[in-house]
């Protein structure tokens, strides 16, 4: 009725501006870009605004590379009392480049305006508490949900030590994985493979269990054209270059043949294995000959595997020495019943084929222990549906 939009009036209920959400809005939007490619930094953006018109923005492109508030300032001739929209606190330490709140000040604008503040310990209300200390109007909260739900990864592993968790599936129609005899290749079309892909293209590491090794003999690679130009081999070993995919595998007691094809390209594409504390440091180190890391739990107990291992992928203390952001778990289903009962599901990416398969013994998604009760389910929400072809993909997030 007054003309504005619902999330605008919203925003001006909370006292928050349009305009406010208008260009927060875009700074998210801008942010989203670099989701992928700077993590274990999070993904920002910024813009910066002058008598209602842009007049710079940029968002943080790359690991190592400059960060959001700097890429609107050079794509900026003055900012000169211009307000600053950036989508996360800017930042107020010296980490990889300069802080991100000094570059604002002596850009002398004149307001900066922050959705999600950061909980990251030499930050978290610091570059707030520099920007106002020199004079400058800053406002914070606005398009908070939007600004946390692109942050959700990011913001878990600072308050938890853990990666942000995908499970992604492809079943039936009737919710099975595989067939009564094992068969799983193709239950979803191509399309939907290319969507697995690029899924993974995103994320830094994809996590199996055993039996999917021994019955699949999986490569899990990212193997799509555009994207496979560039493999883990060619890329120069930089701090600007995002880290490449790296091939988890679950074993509490069997492990991979020395022939299986992720051992045999472990050289060329890190693959790390997570053992139980039983498997022999005989058999670890002639993987290890191989090129696969291996890393034991102290505990056989699968959902204490899960929740060590997130804390060690999740830490500098694994071998890349950067801290994980995004891990997918694509099976099999023992691997993801024991994530879903240590409650580290944080998104579903389930692929629905237009097939039905039946039989009462064919697996589903997740496999034991599984839950007694229903009030005990973990609880996500939907968040989008895509269409491939005649399969669907549906994505819940907590």
């Amino acid at each position: 009725r007054n003309g504005l939009m619902p999330n605008e009036t919203n925003a001006a209920a909370n006292g928050h501006s349009a305009e406010d959400i208008r260009w927060m809005t875009e700074a998210i939007e801008l942010a989203s870009q670099g989701r992928g490619k700077v993590e274990p930094n999070p993904p920002v953006g910024c813009v910066l605004v002058r008598d209602s018109v842009c007049i710079g923005k940029g968002y943080h492109q790359r690991f190592g590379g400059p960060h959001a508030e700097v890429e609107a300032l050079a794509d900026c001739d003055d900012a000169t009392g211009a307000t600053a929209y950036v989508s996360l606190e800017p930042c107020c330490h010296h980490g990889k480049t300069p802080p991100c709140a000094d570059a604002l000040i002596r850009a002398k604008v004149a307001r900066v305006v922050v959705s999600v503040v950061d909980p990251f310990a030499e930050v978290d209300g610091g570059g707030i508490e520099r920007l106002r200390s020199a004079g400058i109007e800053v406002v914070t909260g606005i398009a908070k949900e939007a600004g946390e739900e692109l942050l959700a990864a990011y913001l878990k592993r600072i308050r938890t030590g853990m990666p942000w968790v995908i499970a992604k599936w492809a079943m039936s129609l009737d919710g099975r994985i595989a067939t009564q005899t094992g068969e799983s290749k193709w239950i979803t079309g191509p399309a939907s493979r290319g969507a697995v892909h690029e899924l993974r293209a995103s994320v830094d590491a994809i996590a199996v269990g055993m039996g999917t090794v021994i019955a699949d003999n999986p490569l899990l690679t990212v193997r799509l054209s555009e994207l496979a130009k560039v493999t883990a081999a060619d890329k120069p070993n930089t701090e600007t270059e995002t880290s490449p995919l790296v091939r988890l595998v679950y074993s509490r007691s069997r492990l991979p043949d020395l022939q299986s094809q992720l051992v045999q390209t472990a050289s060329q594409t890190p693959t790390w294995l997570i053992a139980g504390p039983q498997i022999a440091n005989a058999d670890l180190a002639r993987l290890a000959d191989h090129d696969v890391e291996t890393w034991q739990c102290e505990s056989a107990d699968p959902i204490e595997m899960v929740r060590q291992s997130l804390l060690w992928l999740g830490s500098k203390d694994n071998p890349r020495g950067l801290a994980m952001t995004h891990v997918m778990v694509e099976g099999g289903s023992q691997l993801l019943g024991s994530f879903a009962a240590a409650d580290q599901i944080d998104e579903v990416h389930a692929f629905i084929a237009g097939k039905c398969i039946g039989g009462r013994s064919a697996p589903g998604p997740l496999g034991d222990p599984g839950i007694k009760a229903l009030s005990d389910a973990t609880s996500l929400r939907m968040s989008r549906v895509d269409s491939f072809d005649n399969d669907v993909r549906l994505i819940y997030r907590r």
